[in-house]
């Protein structure tokens, strides 16, 4: 069978009918536009790579595979969950695993024979795997992140062999990428052991050896830095005309959290206005983010053919190497005193107050936080409201006070706005 260009469809040499061929798009994935034809077991072949495609069972569940054919036998294996991995992901990982077995290998034998080993890599991606409908895509990618990037050094060796020594020299070597990478890619591990021993995985006898290696970070260092003027204009003109400066001044002038401005995608940028769904937010509830104008240009034009995030394109799953960039900023601006991104969440929440640019529950709406007093308790279960134009009028006088601080802290004379009451 060859499609309009000549080129065959088939998947390897699987049979395939031409009505199950689709161009496939993340749009008709995310809108869950295949038909299936009423069979409880449907697979739609991508025809633009032959071997890939959706498998969409009776009961919901959408995985993206690859099918091949080795000497002996047909082979078919699971790339992930669509809920967990976007189709230029996925894609990506299909051409990998398909250029294996043009070059003789057999991936899902392979795949097959580290679960029976028993090793760490395998015991890994069965946690991930369960870990996938539990958790949030931005919590899902940072402990894949750490577990299969991170975590290499233990991937060949033997889950029940691994030791609290193995554990401490692989943190030690994350630590190079900062404390708190160390210690989250500790908690991704012992929960993953955790959960591996409680499937059964390591032995009876078996114990977490992650319990008792140390800790990174200082867990005495108060998380109620405040960013003052200076160092807020500091951070601005310090960072580099790049993914992560760019991430940085969005975060200045939104007040959002890092991974909700990280892994933004081109679908949720509408115009001037970011509308996140709650499942990229830490607590579950959908969030819009007005764009003043100085936002709206850090992001740019949506391309005519755009990938799905907004930065770290290449990856394919948002912006990653946080820790190398921060630490080359740090070492350009010298802090006296240690400092955090969500440092900068709490220094706009507090400008914003201390400047009376909002009121308190406005301010609460702009950040995404249900602690106010208008959206808690009984009150929150009635209190659905957006406050949409509020937010934007706030953080647009915010952009203001910042372009403000910025030209002060080039020397120029510029007086304060005035806001709320004091206007």
């Amino acid at each position: 069978m060859e499609d309009k260009r000549g080129r065959s469809n088939l998947p390897n040499g699987f049979p395939a009918k031409a009505e199950d061929l689709l161009k496939l798009s993340q749009a008709i994935i995310d809108r869950d536009k295949i038909d299936t034809e009423g069979k409880a077991d449907f697979i739609a072949w991508d025809d633009e790579l032959p071997g890939f495609g959706i498998r969409i069972r009776e009961g919901g569940s959408r995985t993206f595979i690859v099918q091949y054919k080795t000497d002996t036998q047909n082979r078919r294996m699971t790339i992930g969950s669509v809920k967990n991995l976007s189709l230029m992901a996925a894609r990506k990982q299909a051409k990998k695993e398909l250029g294996k077995v043009a070059l003789g290998q057999d991936p899902q034998a392979v795949k097959t024979e580290s679960r029976q080993l028993g090793t760490f890599k395998a015991v890994a991606e069965d946690f991930i795997e369960f870990q996938g409908p539990r958790l949030r895509p931005a919590s899902l990618y940072a402990t894949r992140h750490y577990l299969m990037d991170y975590c290499k050094p233990l991937h060949a060796m033997k889950a029940s062999d691994i030791k609290r020594s193995d554990i401490a020299a692989v943190l030690r070597g994350i630590s190079k990428h900062g404390s708190v990478t160390a210690d989250r890619a500790r908690a991704a591990l012992s929960k993953c052991f955790a959960w591996a021993i409680a499937d059964g995985l390591c032995g009876e006898t078996f114990v977490n050896p992650v319990i008792g290696t140390n800790k990174y970070a200082d867990d005495a260092q108060p998380r109620d830095r405040v960013l003052t003027n200076a160092e807020l204009a500091a951070i601005w003109n310090a960072v580099a005309d790049d993914d992560y400066g760019r991430i940085v001044k969005l975060l200045i002038l939104t007040g959002a959290r890092r991974n909700e401005i990280a892994m933004l995608e081109w679908e949720e940028v509408r115009g001037d206005l970011i509308s996140l769904p709650g499942e990229r937010t830490k607590n579950g509830l959908h969030l819009d983010i007005p764009l003043a104008v100085m936002a709206r240009e850090i992001i740019g034009e949506r391309p005519d053919d755009p990938p799905r995030f907004v930065f770290g394109k290449r990856s394919g799953s948002g912006f990653s190497g946080f820790s190398k960039a921060k630490a080359l900023l740090d070492a350009k601006l010298k802090f006296t005193k240690p400092w955090r991104l969500h440092d900068i969440r709490r220094t706009v929440a507090t400008e914003m107050n201390e400047h009376d640019i909002a009121e308190p529950h406005i301010i609460e709406a702009c950040l995404n936080h249900v602690s106010g007093a208008a959206k808690a308790g009984v009150a929150g279960v009635y209190n659905h409201a957006k406050y949409n134009p509020q937010k934007r009028k706030a953080l647009d006088a915010w952009a203001t006070l910042v372009s403000v601080i910025l030209a002060r802290a080039s020397g120029a004379n510029v007086e304060r706005p005035q806001f709320g009451k004091g206007a």
